[in-house]
């Protein structure tokens, strides 16, 4: 079983959904990046994300993007990322997931780029922008260095081809919450719930099952978790606290840990999930 399998089990055995927290690595600065990464984990996240922060980040909104940019300012590479991993492993065991879009994969290489983020303690690996049709040579280099492939569904995703997506994912399946970009929303729309219902009979017994995009409250949390989905993504909220609190890293951290820590008391269920 896999590290990112043994995170969900872990929550499930204690009656909770598992926080997958996102941040931008490098985002405001790469030396920050282990530090903020501490504080999600000491508030309750079971598994990081790490942005690899790149230029045209389609799938992401004016937060996201804007954390991108500020990463990149701060010159970091795809390389500095894959070193932040590194340097969390030797302080955290949490499961560590590389969100990154195809080009940099693409420029360094699948093996080489599969190699090290297996080095560099990486766990699984999220490509929004690479269709799971074209993704066999990429699954195929995953495998090979032991790392989870996680696709993404949509509310427009056919049930034909979701069954396909579910096929090939592994760690967890992301389901995307709405149609748009990444963002922090003021509520859940019932639609997500009703997406939720509507993957679950695709994904049960299979894989897990974690939904983002514009997740960002505890009663968000708590409706997803409730409506029977595995775990929630948040990560807007996180960086909007680190941009908000850019001048005072004590205040930043210390609301991304209470940030995280509120988050998760939202992901327990009346009774243990199975």
């Amino acid at each position: 079983m896999n590290a990112i399998e043994q995170a969900f089990q872990k929550t499930k055995a204690l009656g909770n959904g598992a926080l997958i927290g996102y941040v931008t690595a490098g985002d405001p600065t790469p030396e920050l990046t282990p530090k903020i990464a501490d504080a999600l984990i000491h508030g309750g996240v079971d598994i990081l994300e790490l942005g690899l922060p790149f230029s045209d980040p389609i799938a992401d909104g004016p937060t996201i993007q804007a954390a991108s940019v500020r990463a990149l300012a701060a010159g970091t590479t795809p390389q500095r990322v894959l070193q932040i991993s590194k340097e969390l492993r030797k302080s955290h065991s949490t499961p560590i997931v590389i969100m990154t879009y195809y080009n940099p994969v693409f420029r360094m290489g699948l093996e080489r780029f599969c190699s090290l983020a297996k080095e560099s303690a990486v766990d699984g690996v999220i490509v929004p922008d690479l269709p799971v049709e074209e993704s066999g040579d990429f699954r195929r280099a995953a495998a090979d260095f032991g790392l989870d492939t996680i696709f993404l569904a949509t509310p427009s995703t056919s049930s034909k081809r979701l069954k396909i997506i579910v096929q090939c994912s592994s760690g967890f399946l992301y389901l995307v919450s709405h149609f748009g970009v990444t963002g922090a929303k003021t509520a859940v729309d019932e639609s997500t719930i009703q997406l939720i219902k509507r993957v679950l009979p695709f994904t049960l017994g299979k894989i897990n099952l974690a939904v983002g995009f514009g997740v960002s409250k505890p009663q968000h949390v708590k409706r997803i978790i409730e409506a029977g989905a595995d775990g929630v993504i948040v990560g807007s909220a996180f960086i909007d606290l680190i941009q908000k609190n850019k001048n005072s890293q004590a205040a930043m951290l210390g609301e991304l840990e209470a940030a995280a820590s509120e988050l998760k008391i939202a992901t327990k269920t009346l009774e243990k999930r199975g």
